[in-house]
């Protein structure tokens, strides 16, 4: 019989990639484990396929009753191990309905929001990890042996692989620009994208864009467009995230800011250009192309603090409207170049 083990990591999106990474190391040298995971509805739709794993859906937006239902579903379970991968007091708090002889939580530097009250174990501490990183020290903290290298599995249909093939036939080699984090100031400006996505096109390459289906996406996209030359392809609030995820393996390569669909192309193998200037993307850029982000961060973090980044706290934001606007069009046409070279 297996261990019997909880995790608990809501959201966002790329988070819930890197927890993906740590849950395949689980199963690779564990098969025979239980692995219950308590997440956001969203976020579920993602992962909804891997196997072997109970989903438990949380929907914080229903207050108590979601604590309620997830108090339900586990009405009489002991796991061995709940795996506290989110350290939002909402989150903490939820987490008091699941019994475990092991309640494992972040170590005390990244221990936020009295994280610390509900756990009875704590990770290891490590100085300027990557998130994933810092996920994967939970499995260190079980005792899961150590993968030769990061690996992710997550499944999707049949029919949206066919889907995204189908699309990458008619197009030919494209380029995905996926444009709009979950707030406007991380948000690079759009006539930049648009003089990007024009360079592209002319090195004889498509380009489409994509996002989700809120607002901010939307106006985005729309303002990207206005400023191209050429007929760009809108996938926006278009797809589902499988099929997102199909399309996005398909793509020569992703250029985003700190936004989801950069993370779940690292989970396919598609290179990403990750643009950042709030955070510190040694911290949450993309893992496999962290050599490949367009950084203004560390100017930022310089100005605002007096301290080169680090000898701050890890993790610690850069402020402002305005910092994407740090990051030139040259800077990321230098890396689109050499990405794209790099192709067969």
């Amino acid at each position: 019989m297996g261990k019997k083990i909880c995790l608990m990591r809501l959201s966002a999106i790329g988070d819930v990639c890197h927890a993906v990474a740590m849950v395949t190391r689980i199963q690779t040298h564990w098969p025979d484990a239980e692995i219950t995971w308590v997440i956001g509805k969203i976020e579920y739709q993602l992962v909804k396929l891997i196997p072997n794993v109970r989903f438990i859906i949380f929907d914080k937006s229903q207050g108590k009753a979601a604590v309620d239902a997830l108090k339900s579903a586990v009405k009489g379970e002991t796991f061995d191990a709940l795996l506290m991968m989110q350290v939002a007091l909402r989150a903490n708090l939820a987490s008091r309905v699941i019994k475990a002889k092991q309640r494992i939580g972040f170590d005390w530097q990244r221990s936020k929001e009295l994280h610390w009250l509900f756990a009875n174990k704590r990770i290891n501490p490590t100085k300027h990890a990557h998130v994933l990183e810092g996920f994967m020290d939970f499995a260190d903290a079980l005792g899961v042996p150590v993968s030769q290298e990061i690996t992710w599995n997550i499944p999707v249909a049949d029919e949206d692989l066919a889907w995204a093939e189908q699309h990458a036939s008619r197009l030919g080699n494209f380029v995905v620009i996926s444009p709009a984090a979950s707030k406007a100031e991380r948000n690079w400006l759009p006539e930049r994208y648009a003089s990007i996505a024009d360079h592209i096109h002319q090195m004889g390459t498509n380009v489409i864009i994509c996002g989700g289906p809120g607002e901010l996406d939307r106006k985005t996209a729309d303002a990207i467009k206005a400023c191209v030359s050429f007929e760009i392809e809108d996938f926006t609030g278009k797809t589902s995230l499988h099929q997102l995820l199909s399309l996005l393996k398909q793509a020569q390569l992703v250029i985003a800011p700190d936004t989801g669909p950069a993370h779940m192309a690292t989970t396919v193998g598609t290179p990403v250009i990750g643009l950042y200037a709030h955070s510190n993307p040694r911290r949450t850029g993309p893992y496999h192309s962290l050599s490949s982000v367009v950084s203004v961060y560390d100017e930022c973090i310089q100005e605002q603090k007096g301290k080169p980044w680090h000898e701050l706290p890890w993790g610690i934001r850069a402020k402002g409207a305005n910092l994407m606007e740090n990051i030139s069009v040259e800077m990321v046409q230098h890396e689109v170049a050499s990405l794209l070279a790099q192709l067969p």
